[in-house]
């Protein structure tokens, strides 16, 4: 391998310190979901899960 290809590679290379980050981001937006949808009322959350199967085109019933 060259030096310029090492570079190219290194350069495309997401730090950790970046994938420590987007892994947290996706933790907590995770957490969130889960939480909301645990505390949503079922109808609540029946509806809006039918209305996305509409929206999307896909048959559920």
């Amino acid at each position: 391998m060259n030096a310029k290809s090492f570079a190219n590679s290194a350069a495309l290379a997401p730090s950790k310190v970046e994938a420590l980050k987007a892994a947290a981001v996706a933790l907590v937006l995770g957490f969130g979901l889960v939480w909301l949808a645990g505390f949503a009322y079922p109808e609540s959350a029946h509806d809006a899960a039918h209305d996305t199967r509409h929206a999307l085109s896909f048959p559920c019933h």
